[in-house]
C-alpha cells in the first residue's frame, strides 16, 4: 500500500529535517522514516475504522430508541439494513483488521461529534434512501453502497482532513493516496472471503521497504556529489540564494537517478517536479525541472548514466 509517490515525499520530509537538526544521526533518520511510513499504513486502517464505527453508531441510536420509556411504532421497527450490511460485518470481523487494531489501538472516540454529524448526512442522503429501497439488495449491492458512501461522504472531506492533520503530522500529505487504496480494498472485497479477506500490505514486497531505506542513505551520504552538480549547472543563478526545498528535492532525485538503475530518468524526474510543484514555491517546478535535465544531459554525455 505504501507506494513509491508516498515514499519520496516522506523522505523530502526527512532529509529537510536532517539539515534543520544539529545531531544527524543516520539510524534516527532511518526510525523516523519508517516511523512516518508506519503512520501512513495506519491511516488505511483509521479509515477502515470509521466505516465500521459509522454503523456501531448508528446500531447504538436505535437501541436507545428502542428503550424510551415510550417509544413509538418507528422506534420499534427501524430500518436496519445499515446494521445488516453484510460488507461491513465482513469487515468488522476480518482477521487481519483486528489483528492490526490490536497491535496498534485506534479509536474515533475522541472525534464522537464528527461521527455523530457524518452519519446523519449519510441518513439523509439520496444513496442511503435508494439503499433501503432495495429490497433485493444482495453482498455486492451492501459493498457498493459504502464504495459510494466513501467517495460521496468521506473523500475529500474538508472536515475530516481538518482531523486527521490534528491527528498525526504525517498524515496531511497522505490524506488523499489513502482514501484511494482503501476505495480499492473497498472493491476487492469478496464474499467468498469470508473473515480471511486479505487487505492491503504495508508495503507491495521488500523492494520497495528496500527503496526507501536505500534512496535516504545515497541521499545523505553523497550530498557532496550532488551539491556539486547542481550548483555546476546553476551558473546563471546565484547558488546560495536558490530555496532550500528546491535544493533538497534535486539532491534526492539525483541520488534515485544515480541509485536506481531499474527506474526510468524520466519517471524519478516527473516525481520530483510534481514534489517541488506542492512542496516548494511556485516556480519551482520549472527551476528544479531546468536544472535536472541540464545535469541529466550531462551524465548521459559523460556515459554516467545510460538508461532512458
Amino acid at each position: 500500500m505504501i507506494n513509491r509517490i508516498l515514499i519520496r515525499t516522506r523522505i523530502v520530509q526527512i532529509i529537510y529535517a536532517w539539515y534543520q537538526n544539529t545531531n544527524k544521526d543516520l539510524r534516527m533518520a532511518e526510525k523516523e522514516l519508517l516511523f512516518g511510513l508506519q503512520k501512513s499504513y495506519d491511516l488505511y486502517y483509521y479509515l477502515l475504522l470509521l466505516m465500521v464505527e459509522l454503523t456501531k453508531v448508528y446500531d447504538a441510536r436505535i437501541e436507545a430508541k428502542r428503550n424510551k420509556y415510550l417509544p413509538s411504532d418507528e422506534d420499534l421497527n427501524p430500518n436496519v439494513r445499515l446494521i445488516e450490511n453484510k460488507f461491513i460485518r465482513q469487515l468488522s470481523q476480518n482477521h487481519q483488521f483486528n489483528k492490526y487494531l490490536n497491535e496498534r489501538p485506534m479509536s474515533w472516540r475522541e472525534h464522537d461529534a464528527f461521527v455523530k454529524n457524518l452519519l446523519d448526512e449519510i441518513l439523509a442522503s439520496d444513496t442511503y434512501a435508494e439503499y433501503c429501497n432495495d429490497t433485493k439488495a444482495n453482498y455486492n449491492d451492501d459493498r457498493e453502497f459504502w464504495r459510494k458512501i466513501f467517495k460521496q461522504f468521506i473523500y475529500n472531506n474538508e472536515k475530516l482532513d481538518e482531523i486527521l492533520e490534528d491527528e498525526s503530522i504525517f498524515w496531511n500529505d497522505d490524506i488523499e493516496i489513502v482514501q484511494t487504496f482503501v476505495m480499492k480494498s473497498i472493491r476487492q472485497f469478496s464474499e467468498e472471503t469470508g473473515e480471511n479477506q486479505r487487505l492491503l500490505p504495508m508495503f507491495k514486497d521488500d523492494e520497495d521497504r528496500r527503496f526507501a531505506l536505500k534512496l535516504l542513505h545515497d541521499t545523505i551520504l553523497n550530498e557532496q556529489k550532488y551539491r556539486q552538480l547542481i550548483e555546476h549547472h546553476s551558473e546563471k543563478w546565484d547558488f546560495d540564494r536558490i530555496a532550500f526545498m528546491d535544493m533538497i528535492i534535486m539532491q534526492i532525485a539525483l541520488a534515485e537517478i544515480h541509485t536506481f538503475e531499474t527506474i526510468p530518468t524520466n519517471v524519478s524526474l516527473n516525481e520530483y517536479i510534481e514534489i517541488a510543484k506542492s512542496y516548494s514555491t511556485p516556480k519551482s517546478g520549472t527551476f528544479v525541472n531546468g536544472i535536472l535535465d541540464a545535469i541529466v544531459a550531462e551524465l548521459r554525455k559523460n556515459n554516467i548514466i545510460f538508461k532512458n
